[in-house]
């Protein structure tokens, strides 16, 4: 069974068609990365997921009942834009809050738990204005924690954050779903910090989705080139256009060769050619560069 299941989902404000025949699914146990530009209907898709819109046309299922199933809805929590905190209460007090809000029992148990999940317990007695962006959004991730649910729906959870903050951040979604249990809907635009923790990934575009794959077919479809540094980067870049089908400079300075090559046989290549390489290597895109491809191609 899989947690979250979409068939021809659409929704539209007046004129605008914010989703259009939306198809996607969310496995059970994965961190599904939601990538999109502004605008292409990530945040309408996760609002139609928790119920917080009606739909207009289509199907939403989590784990195989319609997502306005009562029992559903109880198992699912949400984090979009920010969590609604008291900035003059304490992390402790505004967690309490929403704990009673959800009829929690064991209320002050459950609070705890969920900090030590996101590795914030030792803050619980900051007041919320005073927590850093990192730690507000802990704080958010804690509140969506609370009353154990098994789907988690979170938008942009990774903004703002700094190099230890998303470290955190990743450990706290692995433990998450851990047992297999549990399931996390994620949008992020930070797509190296993304691929570092996502198992599977929906690329969405103009409210229709692109492409569902897994990690590891986004792995395999990640291409490879060959990264070089010549002496003379202008006749070497003259000379390998003439020898590969695609040749492109980045944003460092290399060159980059794409064709099924090595990087001994370029080097050799430009070497017979009285062009001397100063470094060589191999590497792969990753998942920026996958998706600024696939939005060129959609164009």
């Amino acid at each position: 069974m899989n947690a979250i299941e979409i068939k021809n989902l659409s929704k539209s404000f007046g004129a605008k068609q914010a989703v259009s025949g939306l198809n996607m699914t969310v496995p059970m146990g994965a961190i599904y990365g939601f990538i999109g530009e502004n605008g292409s209907g990530k945040s309408t898709t996760e609002k139609m997921i928790c119920g917080l819109i009606p739909r207009d046309g289509g199907t939403i299922t989590v784990y195989g009942k319609d997502n306005s199933d009562e029992a559903v809805r109880e198992s699912m929590s949400v984090l979009i834009e920010a969590p609604g905190c008291f900035g003059g209460l304490t992390v402790f007090d505004n967690m309490m809050l929403q704990a009673e809000n959800l009829g929690l029992e064991n209320a002050e148990k459950e609070v705890i738990r969920t900090l030590k999940l996101v590795r914030m317990e030792g803050a619980a007695g900051n007041k919320y204005k005073n927590c850093s962006l990192g730690m507000k959004q802990r704080v958010g991730i804690a509140m969506a924690l609370l009353g154990d649910p098994t789907l988690l729906v979170l938008d942009e959870p990774l903004n703002g954050l700094d190099a230890d903050g998303m470290r955190i951040m990743r450990e706290v979604f692995t433990d998450i779903i851990k047992d297999g249990k549990r399931s996390i809907v994620v949008s992020s635009h930070l797509l190296g910090e993304l691929e570092k923790v996502a198992t599977h990934y929906g690329i969405i575009r103009g409210g229709k989705m692109m492409r569902e794959m897994t990690a590891e077919e986004l792995e395999r479809d990640c291409r490879t080139y060959v990264s070089i540094k010549a002496k003379d980067m202008n006749a070497a870049k003259f000379l390998l256009m003439r020898n590969y089908t695609r040749v492109e400079e980045d944003e460092a300075g290399y060159l980059r060769v794409y064709d099924n090559t090595t990087p001994d046989k370029v080097a050799k290549y430009l070497y017979d050619n009285g062009i001397a390489v100063t470094e060589l290597g191999k590497a792969k895109i990753g998942l920026e560069e996958y998706y600024i491809d696939l939005m060129k191609e959609g164009k």
